[in-house]
């Protein structure tokens, strides 16, 4: 059995791809008996669909895949911490185990702002692995939202000197 960190690397993979087309560098990969059955990355921006985040469409690919909603056996390896939108649809989904990367002070919910993956009042909770390749997943979103601002004040400023 290859280890979390060998599939949050694919996962970074998937993130990479996404920051290529101006997306926010988020991948997502889902692993069901040994097997990878799933990799996605955001695609907000290119589709204009607030629900095209990396874990929805990698929960969607593998439900397909698998022929079931149910991913009782399966893990979700994601570079950021999940929103409560993913949260929401992990638990649905059943995902039995979440390995996260980077936390999200400003919507995490697997544990930083609030933790829906593991609430005793749903009828489904996942293990929660959290901080794996934890500076190199924070890494790349700081780069990218750096130079996102840099690039914004550049063209601010060249909004007013023409």
């Amino acid at each position: 059995m290859k280890n979390d960190e060998y599939y949050m690397h694919l996962a970074i993979e998937e993130a990479k791809k996404a920051e290529e087309i101006g997306e926010v560098p988020i991948g997502a990969v889902i692993v069901y008996n040994d097997q990878i059955i799933a990799r996605a990355h955001n695609l907000r921006e290119r589709d204009q669909r607030s629900i095209a985040h990396a874990e929805l469409l990698a929960i969607d690919e593998a439900c397909k895949k698998l022929g079931t909603w149910r991913l009782e056996q399966a893990t979700l390896y994601v570079t950021l911490e999940p929103c409560a939108m993913c949260a929401g649809a992990i638990v649905l989904s059943r995902i039995k185990r979440v390995v996260f990367g980077a936390s999200d002070p400003k919507g995490g919910c697997a544990g930083t702002l609030m933790n829906l993956l593991q609430e005793k009042r749903f009828n489904h909770q996942a293990e929660v692995v959290s901080g794996v390749l934890a500076e190199q997943c924070g890494r790349m979103l700081s780069d990218f939202f750096r130079r996102l601002r840099q690039r914004k004040k550049e063209e601010k400023n060249s909004f007013y000197s023409d």
